[in-house]
């Protein structure tokens, strides 16, 4: 299934793509996509049958903003350098285990809501990414076959990023991933069962028309099992939760100088096969 929620900031409401690109109202069903539904395998399932009947009525007019595919977010938990041509590109080591750093759930925005360029930013990045999305409780995993089990499905992550904020001006990375709007997610939450491979989703990115990232999850360091696997070992892991899984080649950050940082005026497209597509255009916060 393809989940997405619709209407204006804060007051989205749940809603389902279904085969035939039709947008379909869940409002009678459920009263929002999150961590509680994501875990109720009954009420996933009473959604497949709705829309396997075609009882769920068609959202008409004009297309409504496409919001966050899922609300009330516990945590984001985001893994950097997990992509061999990155981690290439960057010059760094390849990691031994995985690089863990956090983004606050207020970073999350929709797939096409403007991206803010932070005060004082000179290197405002992009970064296309796949989000995991947690379907059940995870802790202390024992395997990445195991850990697949606990995933709800995945979707299309942009993890901007503010490379001087990060990496030069002291401390953690936090500074550079947290500054507003810096997680456009969506536009659907792809249910796993509709994902028969996440090791097989090619990854594409544009600023301005011009394609910057053409990756794909094969080249992944740490697989998705592996990092939700990984992960269960530090902290709990909740329904609702989103894992950034890392970024493929063809950041600013790796590029040759002058480095073409986002600027006011930029605008970003990204997708991943089967995901979906975003688009966001920038503006000086």
């Amino acid at each position: 299934m393809k989940l997405l929620r619709v209407g204006t900031a804060g007051a989205e409401r749940p809603a389902l793509l279904d085969a035939d690109g039709t947008l379909r109202d869940l409002s009678a069903l459920i009263t929002d996509i999150d961590g509680e539904l994501l875990a109720d395998g009954a009420a996933l399932d009473r959604i497949r049958a709705a829309a396997a009947a075609r009882v769920l009525p068609a959202i008409e007019g004009e297309t409504p903003r496409i919001g966050p595919p899922v609300g009330r977010i516990g945590k984001v938990v985001c893994i950097g350098l997990n992509y061999h041509d990155h981690a290439t590109e960057t010059g760094a080591d390849i990691p031994a285990e995985p690089i863990v750093f956090m983004k606050a759930p207020d970073t999350v925005v929709g797939p096409d809501d403007t991206v803010l360029v932070p005060r004082n930013s000179e290197k405002t990045d992009w970064e296309v990414e796949l989000a995991v999305v947690i379907g059940r409780t995870a802790r202390y995993l024992g395997s990445a076959d195991e850990a697949l089990g606990h995933v709800a499905g995945y979707a299309v992550a942009h993890d901007v990023s503010e490379r001087a904020f990060q990496i030069e001006r002291g401390g953690q990375w936090d500074k550079g991933k947290n500054c507003e709007t810096f997680n456009p997610l969506g536009p659907w939450l792809v249910t796993a069962d509709e994902v028969a491979d996440p090791q097989a989703l090619p990854l594409k990115l544009w600023v301005n028309g011009e394609l910057k990232q053409d990756g794909t999850t094969a080249d992944q360091i740490f697989p998705v099992g592996e990092v939700v696997r990984y992960l269960s070992q530090f902290m709990t892991l909740y329904p609702g939760d989103v894992i950034n899984t890392g970024t493929p080649a063809g950041v600013a950050m790796g590029q040759p100088e002058p480095k073409p940082y986002l600027r006011a005026g930029d605008v970003v497209e990204l997708e991943i096969e089967g995901l979906g597509r975003q688009r966001q255009p920038l503006k000086d916060a």
